[in-house]
């Protein structure tokens, strides 16, 4: 907000003059963090709704506390959305894809000049399934899965996805999905109380 109200009385209520300023100042201030190391970060999964065709990305940032950020987040998300459904060749091409009413470059400078840190889009791939695709991202978004899976019926399939994501939103828990076996045999851990009948009577001294 002080920034723009800066912008605005530099250009003398001029909006259009104000705007570039703030394109100026956002630009100067993404060229000063590029220098910074950018070694945290997370992953963002996108898998079409058929299951055919999907995409992981890394995004990076500066401190582990950014990486939380909701807006860092989303914008993984919708890099990995975009590379799900236009494919491009690298890392360059995809900073030059739009995104929303700007392009991906655009909005990586921005949010850096929001929140103050170094981002950077580092890797993505994108893989087309034989099958179907399935995916889980480990706790804090710093690993992430794709797998192609072949050769397995379709309910087995969405009970793995079940109990491989706990935390995934509409999607029930392992208590619910996967039965409590024990290690060693296999069988449920279940166990019943005896009766009083069944009992072993206590022998008199």
């Amino acid at each position: 907000m002080m920034e723009c109200k800066k912008a605005l009385a530099e250009a003398q209520g001029n909006m259009a003059r104000a705007e570039e300023i703030l394109r100026v100042k956002l630009g100067n201030k993404a060229a000063k963090a590029s220098t910074r190391v950018a070694a945290e970060g997370i992953v963002a999964i996108d898998v079409g709704a058929s299951d055919k065709v999907g995409s992981i990305v890394e995004v990076n940032c500066e401190t582990d506390f950014v990486a939380k950020n909701e807006e860092f987040q989303a914008f993984a998300r919708a890099l990995a959305a975009l590379v799900t459904a236009r494919a491009p060749a690298d890392v360059a091409a995809l900073a030059a894809l739009p995104l929303r009413s700007t392009s991906v470059e655009a909005e990586r400078i921005a949010l850096i000049g929001k929140i103050g840190e170094n981002i950077s889009i580092r890797r993505f791939a994108r893989l087309q399934a034989v099958g179907r695709l399935l995916s889980y991202v480990h706790g804090g978004s710093k690993i992430g899965v794709l797998v192609d899976l072949t050769g397995a019926t379709t309910r087995w399939a969405r009970t793995w996805r079940c109990t491989s994501q706990p935390e995934s939103p509409g999607r029930c828990g392992p208590t619910a999905c996967r039965p409590k076996t024990s290690r060693a045999s296999g069988r449920s851990r279940s166990r019943r109380r005896p009766s009083p009948a069944s009992r072993p009577k206590s022998r008199p001294r």
